[in-house]
């Protein structure tokens, strides 16, 4: 039963425990959603609305929930939760099912409905919702909209349908286009009209997208179709013009039209060719920085996937569990730090990850020194351990998580039946909706107007976690792990800079990016790509100099043979040359004064150090 205060005023907590009789109690009260032994026997997906705005995402997000569940056969019953516009989605179980199970399908779900509140399905303990009639501390009733109660007091569910219910979800999750694409770790070719692809032979279609072409898209959503298309066609190291060769099958429908009041309208020519080249461009970008590893190719990626998910996973809850850990003077920057290395752990399916300062930096919008002390401080207190050094052009490795194991294949050889519930194939996809979550984390984050000089690291972490629905100081607050009043200062110079928007429901994004024009007005408008370019020559620099002392510890061949200079061919390559040809020297010592010219004008840009601090570059120079 809900609590009431001392004014008699109803709070929305749930202390208060009682068994309900046939008289239901006249205050709020709600049901459990799990029995004796911790399973589930009823489902609820809460998706909340605080805003006008949000009852209209509540409501849309709650006919994707009862869609998924009706595909996979199950009976689910929408009821309007209150006066604001919440939904609450129902399905009753004939069959208990496990927590994990449960916990994973509402995790997709809410990657796909971001109004979803996990709470309920993902505490075993303590989940509970107001079911149909209950009242609401509002006003009114939860009142069913569509469905049955009936299929609530009599339930038919069983758990092989939530399994086929999480898998329908997978499939969504892995098909839908992310919102943010990180930037590939190497300069991508480009055809002769500048569309990008992935060098190598050209492969056949992955079973997933050849299927897709031949899907009606025009009927469902169109952009996920072409999406699981565009990506399997890049992943196979197609080019542009083979894609738009096949614009006129069913699943290209996104290109060949557009949405308009219901209907699909046919696009001009030229607005197609523009949308398949954004597509495209987007499709190559992702696929470069998240390799694929289809299925048929790899039968444990999935699980693979899922194990990796599942150890990220504990780690930001045992960050976010720690909120306090990240309002020092240093936090923002070494959650920053931490957030980075579980992108990449993610990545690379490895809780050990290869990670260099000035990568981390630009990843977290930080400078390589505030990156290389924050993995010392998160090292010292056992976030993190070193796995090994950097040595030559390889930068030292990172353990995430070090005290935890990951367990991703059960034991063998035991004499006991294994009666754990049988897998879902939703590790991928719960590894795609994480990857998405810390990538547009970290992204939002890292950006010219929470530098310092501007807005600084924390109101960069506090803009990542804000939403285009309005919240609650008090909630990002304790999303941040800051107090209330340094919450509170930190919303104010949001909104002063037009970053946020703020009205009587709290604070939200305005639907208009506002970061540029903000950094601009704090002169630190394109610092972060200035330190891009820098740190890209350093390592250029680097890696040349290590190439140059490989080529002088190897045993010479031909000691008279002249080497190729840097950007000259060798006629007949060996082992000896390198792409950076030989260092440039002055009395027989290495010129780094000239190397650093030189790859200065391959990539045709001015000396960025020179540009921001001219004596400091003239010290280096003379050093």
């Amino acid at each position: 039963m809900a609590s009431v205060d001392a004014y008699g005023d109803v709070q929305n907590l749930y202390s208060a425990t009682q068994r309900v009789g046939p008289t239901p109690p006249e205050t709020p009260w709600a049901i459990y959603l799990t029995g004796a032994d911790r399973t589930y026997e009823l489902l609820c997906f809460d998706h909340d609305a605080k805003t006008a705005g949000a009852a209209a995402a509540a409501a849309r997000d709650a006919e994707v929930t009862a869609g998924i569940l009706s595909r996979a056969g199950l009976e689910p019953v929408v009821c309007a939760s209150g006066p604001g516009g919440g939904r609450h989605v129902w399905a009753a179980l004939a069959e208990s099912v496990d927590p994990e199970t449960v916990a994973g399908l509402a995790r997709l779900i809410r990657h796909l409905c971001p109004t979803l509140d996990l709470s309920p399905l993902t505490n075993p303990a303590a989940g509970c919702v107001r079911p149909p009639g209950a009242p609401h501390r509002a006003g009114g009733v939860s009142e069913v909209i569509t469905g049955s109660v009936g299929a609530l007091t009599a339930p038919t569910g069983t758990a092989a349908q939530v399994r086929a219910a999480a898998e329908h979800a997978a499939q969504l999750v892995e098909a839908a286009e992310p919102a943010h694409v990180p930037t590939a770790r190497r300069p991508l070719p480009v055809d002769k009209h500048q569309h990008r692809y992935l060098a190598g032979p050209r492969r056949p279609l992955p079973r997933a997208s050849a299927a897709a072409l031949e899907e009606d898209a025009a009927m469902g959503d169109a952009s996920a179709v072409l999406w699981r298309i565009l990506i399997g066609a890049a992943a196979s190291r197609w080019r542009y013009e083979d894609v738009a060769a096949l614009v006129d099958r069913p699943g290209m429908a996104h290109v060949r039209t557009e949405r308009s009041r219901g209907t699909r309208v046919p696009r001009t020519p030229a607005q197609a060719a523009e949308r398949l080249s954004h597509h495209w461009n987007r499709a190559v970008q992702w696929v470069a920085a998240n390799p694929r590893r289809e299925s048929e190719d790899d039968p444990t990626f999935d699980e693979r996937a899922g194990a990796i998910a599942a150890h990220v996973r504990t780690i930001q809850q045992r960050a976010d569990a720690s909120a306090g850990r990240w309002a020092t003077p240093a936090g923002p920057t070494d959650r920053r730090v931490l957030d980075a290395l579980c992108v990449l752990a993610l990545q690379g399916l490895s809780a050990s990850v290869e990670a260099d300062i000035r990568r981390l930096g630009l990843l977290a919008g930080i400078g390589r020194e505030t990156a290389r002390t924050g993995l010392l401080r998160l090292a010292a207190e056992g976030w993190i351990a070193q796995h090994s050094p950097a040595e030559g052009t390889h930068a030292a490795r990172w353990t995430i998580g070090p005290s935890t194991a990951i367990h991703s294949t059960p034991p063998e050889g035991r004499s006991q039946v294994d009666t754990r519930a049988p897998r879902t194939h939703t590790g991928a996809a719960e590894r795609t909706a994480l990857l998405a979550e810390l990538t547009a984390r970290t992204t939002d984050a890292a950006h010219d107007a929470f530098t310092p000089g501007a807005l600084g690291h924390h109101a960069g972490n506090l803009y990542a976690r804000s939403t285009p629905h309005p919240q609650s100081a008090a909630a990002l607050a304790q999303l941040t792990g800051a107090s209330l009043a340094r919450t509170l200062r930190t919303l104010d110079r949001l909104v002063d800079a037009g970053v946020l928007l703020v009205d009587t429901h709290g604070w939200r994004r305005p639907r208009r990016d506002r970061r540029a024009p903000a950094a601009t007005r704090y002169g630190t408008g394109g610092r972060l790509a200035s330190r891009a370019r820098t740190y890209r020559l350093e390592r250029d620099l680097w890696t040349w100099w290590q190439a140059e002392q490989a080529w002088m510890r190897s045993p010479r061949r031909a000691p008279a043979q002249r080497r190729a200079g840097h950007g000259q061919l060798a006629l007949i390559p060996s082992d000896e040359t390198t792409s950076y040809g030989a260092h440039p020297r002055r009395g027989g010592r290495a010129d780094y004064r000239a190397a650093r010219a030189l790859l200065l004008e391959d990539n045709q840009q001015p000396d960025p150090l020179q540009a921001q601090h001219p004596t400091r570059a003239a010290a280096v120079t003379a050093a």
